[in-house]
């Protein structure tokens, strides 16, 4: 825990840390997702984020938190927005031969897998759509995300053990 005269909880310091660093953070997030408004919004949310967390970042870690905290935002729309993408890419009624009982218990699946998927936790929900619908191995994924291969294997292992228990027989 920082101590309390060298804190972000200290309105100069993070008024100073938000001046120092909300330009270049604005910049870095348009230049990931090309969209001004966009970026703005990451970036406040990121700030946000680390007033939320005062106490708990030092002042010298505070910039590395901001990235980090835009950073899986960012990517966390990205995926999401992947997953409408697929979604949406799904035949509705394409075929004569469907009955209605499957198509019925085909919505109802995808209720269950997006519901699913929506309840599980942030990270193993970024790894898991990372790998299942980006396609992207463990390495890339712990590359991506500045963490160990080991830690991507675990979140996704817990990921796919939840959604059993959520889904049955997925």
């Amino acid at each position: 825990m920082a101590d309390t005269e060298n804190s972000v909880c200290d309105q100069k310091i993070f008024n100073r840390i938000f001046d120092l660093n909300s330009q270049t953070l604005c910049n870095y997030l348009y230049y990931q997702c090309g969209d001004l408004q966009q970026a703005e919004d990451l970036a406040q949310e990121a700030f946000i984020k680390l007033w939320d967390n005062c106490k708990k970042v030092i002042v010298e870690k505070a910039k590395a938190f901001l990235y980090t905290v835009a950073k899986n935002a960012f990517y966390n729309q990205v995926a999401h927005k992947k997953v409408v993408l697929e979604y949406s890419k799904i035949p509705r009624s394409s075929s004569n031969i469907e009955t209605p009982e499957y198509k019925i218990e085909e919505r109802e699946f995808m209720e269950k897998l997006q519901n699913a998927i929506n309840a599980l936790p942030e990270g193993q929900r970024e790894v898991f759509l990372l790998n299942r619908i980006d396609k992207k191995t463990y390495r890339e994924i712990a590359e991506m995300l500045g963490v160990s291969q080991k830690a991507v294997e675990k979140r996704m292992h817990k990921a796919l053990v939840k959604m059993r228990k959520t889904i049955k027989n997925i």
